[in-house]
């Protein structure tokens, strides 16, 4: 007999939109609830999924005795705390979109109380869940390319992605794009620890309105020796929506390997838009009855966790590392110097 779980989403815009859908498409899930404030969403999707219920108070999703598994996909990013908080506290299982936190006080904080209440608690980070991104992680478990030396990711979105999310938050680009790739490089090449960071911004766009740099670099040491550098940026030119443009060097004693995560292998031109690169956002785009992208497959991968009681990929210590690690690269950034890690204040 299928053990299958009760789903509670806190916001469903974009990327809680494709959590809605990836639940509701599991047969790992019995009812499927919602909770979003913008009422023109919620009636979109009262009409094009089955919901037991639906409301624009996230609190009943977190009262109800019904639902065991909360997603949390709200913004501004300051919401996450305070709902993973009483989620947590109420013992229901949390996912949470990145951050984890808006200060590493909360993070210990959520994650001292999901071990206490014994439920499953992890973290939005989708990368993991691409396939070339696995492939690197599998290549260097392998030892494909000897010992590694170093590794190169540099994202680049458009400024209309940057708008939506420095609208929303005061986070940097470390904290709200690079962070993805912090995270990935970490997990694949773990046990490793940062030791070292330094980062830089500059902006001649975002900053003639706001404090908002236009790009971030960071270079980061490991504790054997070996170098990381992750660069992340949001001014690229209008076009295709939420546009993400990636590429990945990884040198090893033996080898290297590069990684196109540039979306061009799908392209669209037409008289009306010119060139369009469909299904080259991040999180992935629904495509007829598939879905392309990451973020479909993390959903699905956090509900069987659940229901069949396995380990969630995206451990919380992780995303709390790899907090600790942007947190120091924004220090970095302001202040000109290194920072060495691990800090003690």
């Amino acid at each position: 007999m299928i053990n299958q779980i009760n789903v509670g989403i806190i916001g469903t815009g974009w990327c809680g939109g494709i959590r809605a859908n990836a639940c509701a498409d599991n047969p790992l899930v019995d009812k499927l609830y919602i909770a979003e404030s913008n009422k023109e969403r919620l009636q979109e999707l009262k009409k094009s999924l089955k919901l037991e219920s639906s409301t624009d108070n996230w609190n009943e999703l977190i009262d109800n005795k019904n639902i065991d598994t909360i997603i949390i996909s709200a913004t501004p990013e300051t919401t996450h705390f305070p709902m993973a908080l009483a989620a947590l506290k109420a013992g229901k299982n949390v996912f949470l979109e990145k951050p984890i936190a808006t200060t590493l006080k909360e993070a210990e904080e959520l994650i001292d109380i999901s071990i206490k209440n014994n439920v499953k608690f992890t973290i939005g980070y989708s990368q993991r869940f691409n396939s070339k991104y696995a492939y690197v992680k599998k290549s260097l478990n392998e030892n494909l390319i000897g010992e590694p030396v170093t590794c190169l990711v540099s994202r680049h979105v458009t400024r209309e992605l940057g708008e939506k999310i420095s609208g929303r938050t005061a986070l940097s680009p470390a904290a709200m794009e690079s962070t993805h790739d912090l995270d990935f490089l970490l997990w694949c090449l773990q046990p490793r620890k940062p030791i070292k960071v330094y980062s830089q911004t500059s902006g001649k766009l975002f900053s003639k309105n706001s404090n908002t740099p236009d790009h971030q670099w960071i270079l980061v040491t490991l504790d054997d020796g070996m170098t990381i550098s992750v660069g992340g940026g949001w001014i690229l030119p209008l076009g295709y929506p939420n546009y993400s443009h990636t590429w990945i060097e990884v040198i090893g004693t033996d080898g290297s390997l590069f990684i196109d995560d540039s979306h061009k292998d799908v392209q669209l031109n037409t008289v009306k838009d010119g060139i369009r690169y469909p299904m080259s956002s991040m999180p992935g785009e629904p495509v007829e009855h598939t879905h392309a992208g990451p973020m479909h497959e993390e959903t699905n991968h956090f509900v069987n966790a659940v229901a069949l009681n396995k380990q969630v990929l995206v451990k919380p210590e992780e995303a709390k590392t790899v907090m600790e690690l942007y947190i120091a690269a924004d220090l970095s950034a302001e202040t000109g110097e290194p920072v060495i890690l691990p800090r003690n204040n």
